[in-house]
């Protein structure tokens, strides 16, 4: 099923120069996907721990600052020699702890309770470890969708503006957002379940 991860190599393509600048000045992969994942962790417990609705609208750019840094990483991994064991390790990891820690705040939001929340992101986070276990299933990792990391990124981007723009959210049909993404993550799961079949 598409997915928004098709779009990736005409981001990177943009994100070379930039990348081959870093590379010239040490920065290494491994820093670049620990940032990423530090600033995530602390973007999610402020807006967790202060859930003001305009302090939401910081996660559209960041989610988007975040997709650039993923890829700058996985660019200074492959085209310059930087990739290794403990990368492999740091990403992979990084992303299932960023990606709860940035849906985990709307948890803290009335309409949407925190049942809903904490399901999609146990949904979201078995269908990584589907994605990643199509390496040892002989397929490599597997992106497919319909809910792959870069749509839930969009999606929550795309709440994060609701919320912060202040627009109605009323608990008879945002009650219903969280667990139809994860309905669509665990869709995700069994289509990287069957690909590896």
């Amino acid at each position: 099923m598409p997915t928004l991860y098709q779009l990736k190599p005409a981001f990177q393509g943009r994100l070379r120069p930039l990348v081959n600048r870093l590379a010239a000045a040490g920065v290494t992969a491994n820093q670049i996907t620990l940032a990423a994942a530090l600033l995530s962790v602390a973007l999610g417990l402020l807006l967790f721990f202060r859930p003001e609705p305009k302090l939401f609208l910081l996660l559209p750019p960041f989610l988007l600052f975040r997709m650039a840094l993923n890829a700058v990483d996985g660019m200074l991994a492959r085209e310059h020699g930087q990739a290794s064991k403990l990368g492999i390790y740091l990403n992979e990891l990084g992303d299932l702890v960023s990606d709860a820690a940035l849906a985990l705040p709307f948890a803290a939001l009335a309409p949407f309770g925190p049942w809903g929340v904490l399901f999609f992101i146990f949904a979201a986070l078995l269908a990584e470890v589907a994605g990643i276990l199509g390496a040892p299933a002989g397929i490599g990792r597997n992106y497919a969708g319909p809910l792959g990391k870069s749509d839930r990124a969009f999606a929550i981007a795309a709440l994060g503006a609701w919320v912060g723009l202040g627009l109605p959210l009323t608990p008879t049909w945002a009650g219903w957002i969280f667990p139809a993404l994860a309905a669509l993550a665990l869709l995700t799961l069994v289509n990287r379940i069957r690909a590896g079949l």
